[in-house]
């Protein structure tokens, strides 16, 4: 069935398939668009600036050959896309969109901080938190790229302005990305920043994450980000501890 529906060959499957008035081969090729139009428009939900860079009918081209390859494996469209960033990579109508890629990566950040799990936020204790693994917020992402992509991203919003003139060779950029109440941020940090968080999101402890973070810049202090990180409720109650701070999940 998988086979057939990315339009491999069906005959073995159409043996199977009851004509009931309406011939195997139709029946097929029905459920095969169905497929193709809901993916499609899965896609376009999640990557809208992608579409709007390249064009719908690009985008359509570049659906067709994702989903010929990649099925969903699980049942919440919200969900099908992760590996389309890869895929635009390596699309040969695509190698001289060099940032279109990490443009994808970053709307894939921004769905997966719309739909992230709910988590109770945490005050921030008064002792060290040095030696404490923290859990940070499931909506919390990082993306990092070489290229301007968070002005690609502003200038191709509903409200943005057509006139924007993006210079690719301006410098790169990393954000984080996570939800507060019901809409995304975008946040511009450091590359020290950047390395705290990672550390953190991937379960150091805390000074391991200071570590890190002084690893690009010698004089990084948290002090900042983690008191952005508690007012923002980005650091939660771990899924399953008895103290407020435990291993992360």
């Amino acid at each position: 069935m998988s086979s057939a529906l990315r339009g491999g060959d069906a005959l073995d499957l159409l043996a199977l398939i009851e004509g009931d008035g309406v011939p195997p081969e139709a029946r097929l090729r029905i459920y095969r668009n169905h497929l193709t139009v809901t993916l499609t428009e899965a896609l376009e939900a999640t990557f809208p600036v992608v579409r709007r860079l390249v064009d719908q009918r690009f985008f359509a081209y570049a659906a067709h050959e994702y989903l010929a390859a990649t099925l969903p494996s699980r049942p919440c469209l919200a969900e099908y896309g992760e590996s389309f960033p890869d895929f635009l990579v390596s699309f040969p109508a695509c190698r001289n969109l060099v940032y279109l890629a990490d443009v994808a990566r970053l709307e894939w950040a921004i769905n997966l901080a719309l739909h992230a799990e709910e988590a109770r936020p945490l005050d921030r204790p008064a002792s060290s938190l040095s030696d404490l693994v923290v859990r940070l917020h499931p909506s919390s992402q990082l993306v990092a790229s070489q290229w301007p992509i968070e002005r690609i991203w502003y200038a191709n919003q509903p409200e943005g302005n057509p006139n924007t003139v993006i210079e690719l060779d301006s410098g790169g950029t990393r954000l984080q990305v996570y939800r507060r109440g019901d809409r995304v941020v975008i946040r511009g940090i450091e590359q020290s920043t950047y390395a705290f968080l990672s550390a953190l999101a991937h379960g150091a402890q805390v000074k391991e994450a200071i570590d890190a973070g002084k690893h690009f810049a010698a004089t990084f202090d948290p002090t900042a980000d983690l008191d952005f990180l508690f007012e923002e409720g980005l650091v939660v109650q771990p899924a399953s501890a008895t103290s407020p701070f435990g291993p992360a999940i």
